[in-house]
């Protein structure tokens, strides 16, 4: 025998906090309070216990939905981590002048990058200031004007040999910048030849002519040979002098450079070997620090001297790719856009004349790059949608090697040079963030990548509420008030605040983890709080926002509600009808929720073929509501099996509902509705229904359910309440209520009522006010379960009559 279920008091339809509980009378006094991490212990000591291994493939995968904090939560626990690890070394990157197309990558103590960068600098300016007074002195003057002038005074005595050659044989020889041109001369043996004169010539004076002519040209090749060792020997004692003269500054000022940098450090060699080439190559062109003094003309010269000088000392700079002299501790990098050039660094060229160009100084280190020895931040979506990229990543946390490749030259940029910077290595660690989906997807599809994760960190969408997770919301409330610049909330506004995240879990014991939107709920209601001028937050105006944003996005909720009063979809608010109920449903449009009613009828008759959904047959029904059918379906047999077979037709419909149904949450209706149609007894149409059953008969908990009440209530109260209308709710669902306050003071006025039921036959003797007598061995006179077997054992002998006559029926010739 099952009785009517219970009327659930207004204080059971929702938690209500006491302002007065929680401690404080408004959130100043909290903004200095340490911000735990909210009900996420377990998270907590995964990340905790990720971020402090050592050991490779120990990344960190952080699950969870957006809004619940996983990002900001995880960007300080690295902050916290890396405050106690060493900083790591710089990064810089050298040109090798005996491969210019392959720069050294050189790591140097923390600071000290920037120490070397500024030092050779300073040195370059220093040289290109020192060298030409150096050189300008009168010492280095006077002897280089000596050497030139021993080497002038031995090549005009041999031009002077050789100008008398000339002269013997009727030439007269000259040089013209830097050639020799050589004349014939008259028979006087002072002027040119005239032409007059060179046609008079005859045939044997021709030939010695030429004869002397050869002979000349001999001689000046000799005179060649013979000044080449002079000119040899003028260059390599000039450039002993300018060595003897500025090498001690060159020499000098790198020799600093390696004094400031005596701390033991990995990359010595390489380093020792870049000052070498670097002091050889100045000392080997040296020349191009004097310049030019001479008359009109020379300014092409100077011009190209300058710029000669300026890229030698061009490529004795250091790239200072990654200066980490600022950091407290290890690095912490958050790459919110993780493109190739972003993460994995990249090289910028420059427009040349001919071709794009680019050195050394155009490369710039990425995310990894400057994360080494520290943590690195990114989000699985940013990464799943580039292919390249994620194939980049998958190698590097193979190798964990970083190689900047030249993605210009790879495309055919056309770049006279294709660099290929030195590889490093780099020791980061990778927290990835991403949504539970995401991780177990990238577990299924990306085995080998989804090992080097071996750390999960889970970060719960909800958690047991307590008088801690109270505080600790509320200093997150008072911190995001003082770092917004807000006013302040009051305790009865911050209880209010709290209220709504046990609303947005849909539990009265537990707290929502999107403190997103509890974020914003709060910045909503200070701006409430502004529009009134006030300087504190009050519960008040937590209310109005509700309201507000309530009715920013309840625009489709208005016109299904106007339908409803103008009679477009038919909704009974009271009185009885057989095989006639309203069911509860909820709409979920991404931004906004809420609930309606729905009409479910059925219809019963004598047949074979069973329980029909009309849903299902048409396609309009979800594989979950088809399951919860199935299971009506199979109760329904085992409720009536001692009358198998059963000879039922029924049909069972969501009236005017066009769009579709999914879930299982109006099975409960859809069996009260069989049973009225067997019946014969009409159901109460002032009650709204909603629950799914299992195979017992037991009605099971649904999801959505303070907005399906609500959806109700507002329905009744714009028809007028009249004080018998309410819902039957699973009793399973009753730690989930959350209603608002408008419903539970209209239940506590007796203008309301919310029901719950633990099996359906309560809910059958509430909607029919009959004895259901659903439980086994039940059959009570009268009861919902005897009339309904009463009319199945009709259908039966109906069925069976139909089938007799059939077989008796003639057959025609």
């Amino acid at each position: 025998m099952n009785t009517p279920c219970p009327r659930l008091a207004p204080e059971q339809l929702r938690l209500h906090i006491a302002p007065e509980s929680l401690g404080f009378a408004d959130t100043h006094t909290l903004v200095g309070e340490p911000l735990p991490w909210i009900g996420q212990q377990r998270a907590f000591d995964a990340a905790r216990f990720g971020l402090a291994m050592q050991q490779p493939d120990y990344h960190l995968f952080v699950l969870g939905e957006v809004g619940s904090g996983r990002a900001s939560l995880m960007r300080q626990a690295m902050k916290e981590a890396a405050a106690g690890r060493p900083v790591p070394p710089d990064l810089c990157f050298l040109h090798d002048f005996d491969a210019p197309e392959r720069p050294r990558a050189l790591r140097l103590p923390a600071g000290q990058g920037r120490q070397l960068r500024d030092q050779v600098a300073g040195w370059s300016r220093q040289l290109e200031a020192d060298i030409p007074k150096r050189l300008a002195a009168p010492d280095v003057k006077n002897e280089s004007e000596r050497i030139t002038k021993r080497y002038q005074s031995d090549e005009a005595r041999a031009f002077s040999q050789l100008a008398d050659f000339a002269r013997a044989r009727r030439f007269r020889l000259a040089r013209d910048e830097g050639q020799m041109v050589f004349t014939l001369l008259g028979p006087g043996g002072e002027e040119p030849l005239t032409e007059a004169e060179a046609g008079a010539l005859g045939a044997q004076e021709r030939a010695t002519i030429e004869q002397a002519e050869q002979e000349l040209r001999a001689e000046i090749v000799r005179f060649l040979d013979r000044t080449r060792p002079l000119e040899r020997t003028r260059d390599e004692a000039l450039a002993q002098l300018l060595r003897q003269s500025a090498g001690p500054l060159v020499t000098h000022g790198l020799d600093d450079i390696r004094q400031g940098l005596r701390k033991q450090i990995k990359d010595a060699v390489k380093l020792r070997r870049w000052l070498e080439q670097v002091e050889q190559q100045v000392l080997d062109n040296l020349d191009l620090f004097v310049p030019h003094e001479g008359t009109q003309g020379e300014d092409t010269l100077e011009d190209e001297r300058r710029g000669q000088l300026a890229d030698l000392l061009a490529l004795c700079q250091v790239n200072l790719a990654v200066d980490n002299a600022q950091l407290p501790g290890a690095p912490v990098v958050i790459e919110d856009n993780p493109q190739l050039r972003n993460l994995f660094g990249h090289i910028q060229y420059e427009s040349g004349e001919d071709a794009p160009y680019a050195d050394f100084s155009d490369i710039h280190a990425g995310g990894l790059l400057r994360a080494h020895g520290g943590f690195l931040m990114l989000f699985l979506r940013d990464l799943v949608g580039d292919a390249p990229l994620w194939e980049r990543l998958r190698r590097f946390l193979r190798c964990n090697r970083v190689a900047i490749e030249d993605q210009a030259a790879s495309h055919g940029s056309g770049a006279t040079v294709a660099l290929q910077p030195e590889g490093v290595d780099v020791e980061v660690k990778i927290v990835l963030i991403g949504s539970a989906a995401e991780y177990y997807l990238l577990h299924e599809g990306d085995t080998d990548l989804a090992r080097r994760f071996r750390v999960k960190v889970d970060f719960a969408e909800q958690f047991h509420a307590s008088s801690d997770t109270y505080r600790a919301s509320s200093v997150f409330l008072a911190r995001s008030c003082a770092r917004r610049g807000l006013p302040h909330c009051s305790s009865a506004a911050v209880a209010r605040l709290l209220e709504f995240t046990h609303r947005e879990a849909d539990d009265q014991a537990r707290q929502s983890a999107s403190f997103a939107s509890l974020e914003a709920l709060l910045v909503e209601s200070c701006a409430q709080a502004r529009t009134r001028g006030a300087a504190l937050t009050e519960a008040c105006d937590v209310e109005a926002a509700l309201t507000a944003r309530r009715q920013r996005h309840n625009a489709p909720e208005e016109a299904l509600h106007e339908a409803i009063a103008e009679g477009e979809l038919l909704i009974t608010l009271e009185g009885q009808r057989v095989g006639q109920l309203n069911a509860l449903t909820q709409i979920d449009m991404g931004d906004y929720r809420f609930g309606f009613p729905v009409r479910i009828t059925a219809r019963t008759h004598a047949g074979r073929e069973g329980v029909v959904n009309i849903e299902r047959e048409v396609e309009l029904s979800g594989p979950i509501h088809d399951k919860g059918v199935l299971i009506l379906q199979s109760y329904l047999s085992a409720l009536f099996g001692h009358l198998a077979p059963l000879a039922l037709n029924a049909s069972i419909v969501f009236e005017q509902e066009y769009s579709g149904i999914e879930g299982d949450s109006a099975s409960c209706a859809e069996l009260y509705a069989l049973l009225s149609s067997l019946s014969g007894l009409a159901l109460r149409q002032d009650i709204a229904v909603t629950g799914a059953l299992n195979q017992h008969g037991e009605v099971l908990p649904v999801g959505g359910l303070n907005e399906k009440i609500e959806g109700w209530f507002r329905v009744c109260a714009q028809a007028g309440l009249t004080g018998t209308q309410g819902v039957l709710i699973p009793a399973r669902n009753q730690r989930h209520l959350m209603l608002s306050p408008q419903v539970v003071d209209a239940v506590a006025a007796g203008r309301f009522h919310v029901y719950a039921a633990q099996h359906v036959g309560e809910g059958v003797a509430l909607l029919t006010a009959n004895l259901a007598g659903l439980a086994p061995g039940e059959h009570l006179e009268g009861s919902v379960h005897a009339r309904a077997e009463a009319t199945l054992l009709a259908y039966r002998r109906a069925w069976q009559a139909m089938a007799l006559g059939r077989r008796r029926a003639p057959r025609r010739a």
